[in-house]
C-alpha cells in the first residue's frame, strides 16, 4: 500500500533521513515541495533513473527515499487529475443549470401556448354553436408587418417608433407565443446538443428559433452575430448606411444586405432593414431587425435588377448573462423570401422553415460556440495555423464558389456565346484578382482573366451526403488530373500555357490531410495531395503532385445541413495565409426534407455494382418499401485562369470538361441510387449486397469445377470475406458480360490497375478493346474449346490498358461462370503475372 504523505509549508526541520513507516505521514519542507513541483512541471511522470538523478542533483532531497519520491509524484498526478475532473464537473454543472433554465422557460412558454389554444378552441366552439363562425380562421401568426412602416421612416422619431415596435414583436417571438413553434426534427435538446431549435408552424413566411448556452459575454456575442458575412455563408455583403443613437441608450442602424442564390437556377435576394440594438433592465442585450418595406427603398444601385427584394419580419438576438459567466442566446429568424420568383421545382428551398433554421439560425449559434471554444483553448488545430486564419480560408472558398455560381455583373462577369447546346453556361471575368486582400503580396492576375463553366441538374433518389462523400473520396472517378495540373501551374507560375501543357498521368492516389473542422463536424477544411506521374522518362524525377485546399460539408453522419458541398482550389504546397484561391466544386441541395435518405454507413466501393442477372429478382422482394423519393439540385461550377490570346481555347476546354463531369456524376448517381421494388434484371446492385457475395462465390466455384484447382489461397472464407480475398488477389481478375458485344462488368483491384481505369468507367471498356489483333485471333481460336469444356488457356501475349499502354502477361485463363440455374452468367478472365511494358 502506498505510503501516505502530507506537505507542511513551515518549519525548517532537519534533513535527517527518516525511516519509511507506512503508518505515519512523511513531512516535506516547503523547499522540498518547491523542488519537486519544478520537476513535475517539466515531467509529471519521471522514470526511475530520472528520480535517482533528482536526488543526486538536489541535496535538499537527500533524506527522501526513491520510493517516497515515486509515491509523491503518484499522489501529485492524482491530485491534478482530481482538480481537472472537479473543474470539468463544475463546467458541466453550470451548463446543465443553464440548460435546465432554458427548458423551464420553454415549458412555461408551451404552457402559455396550450392555454391560448384552449381559449381559442372554446371560442371556436361557441361560435359554431351560435352559427356565426368568424370569417378569419387563418392560423397565421398574429405578428405581421405594419402597413404604415414606410410612413414614419422619413424621420428619426418615426424610426424610433418602428424600432420599439420591432423590439416588442421580436421578444414576443423569442420568449412568447406570437409564433406557433414546433421542435425541429432531429434536434433534440440535451446537455451535449447545440441547444433548443424550433421552426414555425402555420405562420406567414418562414421562421426558425434557437436558444443555447455560449461561454462568452453578451457584448462579444452581439459583435460576432452582427458581423453576418463572417458566419452566414449566403451573405454576399452587408453595409450600414447610417447609424444614430436612439436617445434611450440604444442604437438604430439602416442596413442593406445582399445574399447569394444557392444555384444558377434562381436570382439572388437583398434586404433593406432597420437594426435596433438596446440593453434591457435585466442586463440582457437585444439586437432586433426588420425590413423597412417589402419592396423598394434602400440603395438604388445599377445592379438592383440582379436581386429580388425579400422581406425580413421582426427577427434578432436576445442575449442574457448567466450566473457564473457565459450567456444564454435566443436567435429568431423570420423571413419572406418571395418564393414566387423562382421555378416551381425550387420553391421548397424558399418555403421551408427547416432550411432557414439550418442555414441561418443554427449556423449563427454554432459560430459563436465555435469561437467561444477557440478562445477558451478547447480547440487545437494542426500545422500551426491560427483558428481565425483557417476560418478565413473556409470563408474565402465558400465566397469564391458563390461568386462563380452567381456571376454578378458588378463583379465583372459577362456571359460568353454558347455552342448551340445550353446545358453549360460559360462566363468570363477580365477584372478578377485572385487574392485574399486587394494589396496582398501574393495577389495573382493574368492578362486575360478567369473563365467559369457552370451547370445545374436535378437528381432523383440520390442521397446527397453519399454523393458528396463519393466525390471527395474517389476523385479519379470524375476528375481529369491534367486539368487540375493546368490550374495549379497557372496559379503558381502566373502563366496559363494551355496549348503547351505537357501530358501527365494521375497515379490514382490522393492523400487527404485534415486542417480543421467545426465543433460538430458538419464542415471540414483539408489539404488534398494528388500524386501525379510524368509520361516521359526525362521528367520522372520532377514532382508532379498537385495540392488542393478543400472544404467539405454535410458528409458527417451526425451533421444536419441544408446543403452538401465539396469546394476546392489549387494551392502551393507551402501556401501562405493570403494565398490566392480560385474555387471550384459541387453543391447538392435537397428539395424534399421528408426522407432522411440512406444511412451514411453505406460503402462507397462500387465493385459490386454488377449485372447479376436473376439474383436481382430474388432481392427485389427484400427491398425496403420506403421509396426514398428524394429530389435534390446539383450545381457544378469550375473556374480556370487564361491568357488573353487563349480565351476561346480555355472556354471550349472548360465547357467540355464540365460536360464530362456531369456525365460522370450521372453514372455515379445511378450506382448510388437505392434499389426499389420491381426493378428490371440488370439493375446496378448495392455494394456489399448478397448478390456481390454470390458473384464472388460463383467465380471461385466455377474455377474449381472446370480447372480442378482453387482460385484463391483461402482458409475456407465465405461471404464477404471471400469477396475481400478476391478483390485483393495479386492477379488481374475480370468479368465480362456474355453478350454479342461483351463489356466488362467487374474487375478486382489488380484488374483495375492493369486496365488503368476506374470502377465507374469500367463499363465503357469492351473485351475486344483490350486485345490487339493477335490476341483477338487467339481468343477466337480458343472460344469453341471454352464453350465445350468450360475453360481455355491463352498463351503469353500483350493487351492494352484503358490509357493505351501495352501490358504483357505470362498466361491468361478464361472460364465460364454459370448461375444457379446453370445458364452462363458471364465470362471470367485471369491475367497471370502482368506488367506494363
Amino acid at each position: 500500500m502506498a505510503t501516505a504523505m502530507a506537505v507542511r509549508s513551515g518549519g525548517g526541520g532537519g534533513l535527517e533521513k527518516q525511516p519509511i513507516d507506512p503508518g505515519k505521514y512523511v513531512r516535506y519542507t516547503a523547499e522540498q515541495v518547491e523542488a519537486l513541483e519544478r520537476v513535475y512541471t517539466e515531467c509529471p511522470k519521471p522514470s526511475s533513473m530520472r528520480r535517482q538523478q533528482l536526488i543526486r542533483e538536489c541535496p535538499i532531497l537527500a533524506n527522501i527515499e526513491p520510493k517516497q519520491i515515486k509515491v509523491w509524484f503518484q499522489n501529485r498526478r492524482c491530485r491534478e487529475k482530481q482538480r481537472k475532473e472537479a473543474s470539468r464537473l463544475q463546467a458541466v454543472n453550470r451548463k446543465l443549470t443553464a440548460m435546465n433554465k432554458l427548458l423551464m422557460e420553454e415549458n412555461e412558454r408551451l404552457q402559455k401556448q396550450v392555454t391560448q389554444l384552449v381559449h381559442e378552441n372554446a371560442y371556436m366552439r361557441q361560435q359554431l354553436q351560435n352559427a356565426s363562425l368568424a370569417n378569419d380562421t387563418s392560423c397565421e401568426s398574429v405578428v405581421t408587418t405594419p402597413q404604415n412602416a414606410l410612413r414614419d421612416a422619413s424621420n428619426p422619431a418615426g424610426l424610433l417608433s418602428i424600432a420599439e415596435e420591432t423590439l416588442a414583436e421580436f421578444l414576443s417571438k423569442a420568449t412568447g407565443t406570437a409564433v406557433d413553434w414546433v421542435q425541429m426534427p432531429g434536434m433534440k435538446p440535451g446537455p451535449d446538443s447545440i441547444g433548443i431549435v424550433a421552426i414555425s408552424h402555420c405562420t406567414s413566411g418562414v421562421a426558425a428559433r434557437a436558444c443555447g448556452l455560449v461561454s462568452l459575454e453578451p457584448t462579444k456575442i452581439a459583435e460576432i452575430l452582427k458581423d453576418r458575412p463572417s458566419w452566414f455563408r449566403d451573405c454576399r455583403s452587408l453595409e450600414v448606411f447610417s447609424m444614430f443613437p436612439a436617445g434611450n441608450g440604444g442604437t438604430i442602424e439602416l442596413v442593406y444586405m445582399q445574399t447569394y442564390a444557392p444555384t444558377t437556377l434562381a436570382p439572388a435576394r437583398d434586404f433593406w432593414t432597420l437594426r435596433y440594438t438596446i440593453g434591457l433592465e435585466d442586463g440582457s442585450l437585444v439586437v432586433c431587425e426588420r425590413s423597412l418595406s417589402g419592396s423598394g427603398g434602400g440603395p438604388n444601385a445599377t445592379t438592383a435588377h440582379q436581386f429580388v427584394r425579400a422581406e425580413m419580419l421582426p427577427s434578432g438576438y436576445l442575449i442574457r448573462p448567466c450566473d457564473g459567466g457565459g450567456s444564454i442566446v435566443h436567435i429568431v429568424d423570420h423571413l419572406d423570401l418571395e418564393a414566387w420568383s423562382v421555378p416551381e421545382v425550387l420553391r421548397p428551398l424558399y418555403e421551408s422553415s427547416r432550411i432557414v433554421a439550418q442555414k441561418m439560425t443554427i449556423a449563427a449559434l454554432r459560430h459563436v460556440r465555435q469561437i467561444a471554444q477557440e478562445i477558451n483553448g478547447e480547440v487545437v488545430y494542426t500545422l500551426g495555423r491560427q483558428p481565425a486564419v483557417l476560418r478565413t480560408f473556409s470563408q474565402r472558398l465558400s465566397r469564391g464558389f458563390n461568386d462563380a455560381i452567381n456571376g454578378f455583373v458588378d463583379d465583372g462577369w459577362s456571359l460568353m456565346g454558347g455552342d448551340g447546346v445550353e446545358d453549360v453556361v460559360v462566363a468570363t471575368n477580365t477584372s478578377k484578382k485572385i487574392s485574399a486582400q486587394a494589396n496582398s503580396a501574393n495577389a495573382f492576375s493574368v492578362s486575360g482573366g478567369v473563365i467559369c463553366a457552370k451547370a445545374s441538374m436535378l437528381l432523383q433518389n440520390v442521397p446527397p451526403a453519399l454523393l458528396v462523400q463519393f466525390l471527395r473520396e474517389h476523385r479519379s472517378e470524375w476528375a481529369d488530373y491534367n486539368v487540375d495540373a493546368y490550374s495549379a501551374a497557372s496559379l503558381k507560375a502566373g502563366s496559363c500555357s494551355f496549348p503547351g501543357l505537357r501530358p501527365l498521368r494521375f497515379s490514382g492516389s490522393q492523400i487527404i490531410m485534415a486542417l480543421a473542422h467545426t465543433v460538430e463536424n458538419e464542415e471540414f477544411l483539408e489539404v488534398v495531395r494528388l500524386e501525379g506521374q510524368a509520361v516521359t522518362q526525362d521528367e520522372a524525377m520532377v514532382s508532379r503532385d498537385v495540392h488542393l485546399l478543400q472544404l467539405c460539408s454535410g458528409i458527417d453522419e451526425n451533421a444536419v445541413g441544408a446543403c452538401f458541398q465539396l469546394v476546392f482550389a489549387p494551392i502551393d504546397e507551402l501556401f501562405p495565409d493570403d494565398a490566392p484561391l480560385l474555387p471550384s466544386g459541387f453543391r447538392v441541395i435537397p428539395l424534399d426534407m421528408k426522407s432522411e435518405g440512406l444511412a451514411s454507413s453505406r460503402t462507397l466501393d462500387l465493385a459490386s455494382s454488377l449485372e447479376v442477372g436473376s439474383a436481382t429478382n430474388r432481392c427485389a422482394g427484400d427491398t425496403s418499401t420506403n421509396d426514398h423519393s428524394l429530389r435534390s439540385v446539383l450545381t457544378i461550377a469550375f473556374q480556370f485562369p487564361y491568357e488573353v490570346n487563349l480565351q476561346d481555347s480555355v472556354a471550349a476546354m472548360a465547357r467540355q470538361y464540365v460536360r464530362s463531369i456531369v456525365s460522370a456524376v450521372q453514372r455515379v448517381s445511378m450506382a448510388l441510387s437505392p434499389s426499389r421494388p420491381g426493378l428490371h434484371v440488370g439493375q446496378k446492385l448495392l455494394p456489399g449486397s448478397p448478390e456481390a457475395v454470390t458473384l464472388a462465390r460463383w467465380i471461385c466455384q466455377s474455377y474449381n469445377y472446370y480447372l480442378g484447382m482453387e482460385l484463391l489461397k483461402s482458409d475456407g472464407e465465405t461471404g464477404e470475406s471471400l469477396l475481400k480475398v478476391l478483390w485483393h488477389h495479386q492477379d488481374a481478375i475480370l468479368c465480362c458480360s456474355f453478350k454479342m458485344q461483351p463489356i466488362f462488368t467487374f474487375a478486382n483491384q489488380a484488374g483495375l490497375d492493369m486496365l488503368e481505369t476506374t470502377l465507374v468507367a469500367l463499363q465503357d471498356i469492351s473485351l475486344d478493346k483490350i486485345f490487339d489483333e493477335s490476341g483477338r485471333k487467339a481468343l477466337c481460336s480458343e472460344f469453341a474449346k471454352l464453350m465445350e469444356q468450360g475453360y481455355a488457356y491463352l498463351s503469353a501475349g500483350v493487351c492494352m490498358s484503358g490509357m493505351g499502354r501495352h501490358v504483357s502477361y505470362e498466361q491468361a485463363i478464361a472460364w465460364k461462370v454459370p448461375a444457379e440455374d446453370n445458364s452462363i452468367h458471364c465470362l471470367a478472365f485471369c491475367f497471370v503475372n502482368w506488367s506494363f511494358i
